[in-house]
């Protein structure tokens, strides 16, 4: 079975990044909540959008609050109301800012589609957090059963004892039984077998 590995080649984070489908850019723009907002909704993030109410947090405009006026998904800049720079010819612009450096002070909930959003993220936030409270009661039940059982007994080995040497009597009293068992067998002669033969061819 194949692993597969993470990208980690800077090459390739650049192409995922700037090659992303518009619904994939659309991650890339979470801001921080304010502790406010974050108290009043239950959702520590959420995706910025033109009408939220941000303060900027870090760079050489860290403070500055302002209202989103419009927002490049192309570039992943975002343009605050009133934070502008003039150019050499005199022209003023918006000075860009990447969401990630923003903090969201006040959201627009205009769209009925947000706050569906912002329900469903709450919603899951207390579950994983009621889930990290009570361990789930499968695993309670399994460590009350081991806890119960009692610790197992490894079986005794027996020690085999050893053979002791017979001593030189018994050996000798040992060969004295074999001998009187053993009884002598009986051989024919030859002397015998020729007498036989004798006295049949007389007869």
């Amino acid at each position: 079975m194949q692993t597969i590995k993470p990208v980690t080649k800077p090459t390739k984070q650049r192409k995922k990044l700037f090659q992303a489908p518009d619904h994939v850019r659309y991650k890339f723009f979470a801001a921080p909540l304010s502790p406010e907002l974050r108290a009043s909704h239950g959702v520590r993030t959420l995706s910025v959008r033109s009408g939220d109410s941000v303060r900027i947090m870090r760079g050489d405009q860290k403070g500055f609050e302002g209202k989103i006026t419009s927002i490049n998904r192309k570039k992943y800049r975002i343009y605050v109301e009133g934070l502008t720079r003039e150019k050499v010819d005199g022209t003023t612009i918006f000075v860009p800012i990447h969401p990630s450096k923003v903090m969201i002070t006040r959201l627009n909930l205009d769209d009925k589609w947000r706050k569906k959003i912002l329900d469903r993220k709450k919603a899951a936030r207390k579950m994983v957090e009621e889930v990290a409270e009570k361990p789930p009661k499968k695993v309670v039940e399994l460590e009350e059963a081991v806890e119960e059982k009692p610790p197992e007994k490894k079986p005794k080995r027996r020690k085999e004892k050893a053979a002791k040497k017979p001593t030189p009597e018994k050996m000798k009293e040992k060969a004295e039984e074999a001998k009187k068992e053993t009884k002598p067998k009986t051989r024919k002669t030859k002397t015998k077998s020729k007498t036989v033969e004798k006295t049949e061819e007389g007869m």
